[in-house]
């Protein structure tokens, strides 16, 4: 008898479980399953009803570079993945992008107007590059991510003499030599970019080290600073916004989703109003149809920057 009440009893749990309000559920749901959901559909919807065209992304100039509004990322091809406590992920990337996976994005981003990447200097990326522009005659340009340190700069020669269209210091490298006093170091990887006919540029998460370079009157050819609104590896974005307002040289912006907590939408949009010239974003090979679409309908539309375009 017992039995047959706590069957009773589980069904009607179940029964009004079932009849639970959508608006209770989606309260009930952790972040991530409450967003994801409706990002696949606006992906689905976005890759279904819009065809995205190469000349419709527009172009802005790094030094003598004319460079896609939105920059392919390449810190996933490399395994380098911000996931918090999930230890598995970065073997997961590793997993999904072979050599041939990073073909088809680059491929896959030029074929929709991307026409730049930021990727690591390192043998693996360096290869592949090759192998893209040898197999598959693949044209993207290279802005070389460098590790430069005291002493050391054979990074960013290797970036150079294996065909980078820019170079620039690694956030957390520059962020380390400016907390250390090894400005100089700085200095040095300027000088030897633009001596090879280059644009050179900085990197940082922290502020300090764009505002360092500036006040010493260091003068790269373009930033590379993270920005988005939950402050993931940067500032408040008012503080960074007022900042830049001042500065005359391009800036990339990157972390703009600060790891996926963001919807691209709403991360690029920040982004580009609040006045970043570029975005540096790292992309799926099935996200970026949705990604250059969202940049380009930006773009067309009427933005209201509070920065003008310094490219």
């Amino acid at each position: 008898m017992s039995d047959q009440s706590g069957r009773c009893d589980r069904r009607s749990f179940l029964e009004k479980s079932i009849h639970v309000s959508g608006a209770g559920v989606v309260a009930a749901l952790s972040l991530e399953q409450a967003t994801v959901p409706a990002q696949a559909a606006e992906t689905v919807t976005a890759k279904a009803t819009v065809p995205v065209s190469a000349s419709a992304m527009p172009t802005g100039a790094i030094g003598n570079l004319r460079v896609s509004r939105l920059i392919c990322g390449g810190n996933l091809f490399a395994g380098s993945a911000h996931s918090r406590d999930l230890i598995y992920v970065s073997e997961l990337m590793k997993h999904y992008y072979t050599p041939e996976k990073i073909m088809d994005t680059l491929e896959l981003c030029e074929s929709c107007g991307v026409n730049t990447a930021v990727m690591r200097c390192d043998d693996h990326i360096i290869g592949v590059l090759k192998r893209y522009r040898t197999q598959r005659g693949g044209k993207i340009q290279w802005i070389a991510q460098t590790y430069p340190k005291v002493n050391d700069l054979s990074n960013i020669q290797k970036a150079i003499d294996a065909g980078a269209a820019a170079v620039f210091a690694q956030g957390g490298s520059c962020d380390d030599l400016v907390k250390d006093g090894h400005l100089d170091t700085i200095v040095e990887l300027l000088a030897l970019v633009k001596k090879n006919g280059l644009p050179a540029g900085v990197g940082s998460h922290s502020l300090t080290t764009p505002q360092l370079v500036e006040k010493e009157g260091l003068s790269p050819d373009f930033y590379h600073k993270t920005f988005n609104k939950v402050g993931f590896m940067c500032q408040e974005v008012a503080e960074i916004a007022a900042f830049m307002k001042a500065v005359q040289k391009p800036w990339i912006a990157f972390k703009v989703l600060a790891a996926g907590i963001i919807p691209p939408r709403d991360g690029l949009s920040l982004a580009f109003k609040t006045g970043a010239d570029f975005v540096n974003l790292g992309m799926f090979d099935f996200q970026v149809k949705e990604d250059v679409k969202i940049v380009t309908d930006l773009l067309a539309g009427d933005l209201k920057r509070d920065r003008r375009w310094r490219s």
